[in-house]
């Protein structure tokens, strides 16, 4: 059972750049802003999130990713105008480890959006409703050699540890 739409969540952001974004909880008709999201995203900036190639998004990834509880699985999106509507340029989520206390988490920026300041609005948002849901850990994979993301993470306070059975990938903890 999915609990009602977060609306209170919604916040509207003006970036260095003078481009305006709101930052939202993703909605279930969402599904295919999302698709045209992923479609748009480079196979580096796939590999770097999902740790795997892929050729195109699948409906039962985009249903996972856009049908989602706002309890157990949170998804944060990053939307801009375009044409009228609204173009999803970003994403944060977590998704609560069954029987704790703790979340995974994921992050995917547009390579046209990378380094324009919606990372670290998507994160602040997705760490302040982990903590207003009662998490207390959030964690993630990352790989080894996405150290923009390692930096980043960092900088957000999150420790990073390595994989004692996975050279390739490190851990990312935080403590909410």
């Amino acid at each position: 059972m999915s609990s009602p739409y977060p609306a209170h969540l919604v916040r509207e952001h003006r970036l260095a750049g003078g481009r305006t974004v709101t930052i939202r909880p993703i909605r279930h008709d969402d599904d295919a802003r999302e698709r045209d999201f992923l479609d748009h995203l480079s196979q580096e900036t796939w590999y770097r999130r999902f740790h795997k190639f892929v050729s195109a998004p699948s409906d039962k990834l985009v249903h996972f990713l856009t049908d989602i509880d706002y309890d157990e699985h949170m998804a944060l999106v990053c939307v801009a105008p375009h044409d009228g509507t609204e173009e999803v340029v970003g994403e944060a989520r977590y998704v609560v480890i069954p029987h704790s206390r703790n979340c995974d988490l994921g992050i995917m920026i547009a390579d046209d959006w990378h380094k324009s300041g919606i990372a670290g609005l998507l994160m602040e948002a997705l760490i302040r409703v982990a903590r207003e849901r009662g998490l207390e850990q959030m964690e993630g994979l990352v790989l080894t050699s996405n150290t923009t993301m390692l930096r980043f993470a960092r900088a957000l306070g999150f420790q990073v540890r390595p994989m004692a059975d996975d050279l390739t990938t490190k851990l990312i903890v935080k403590k909410l």
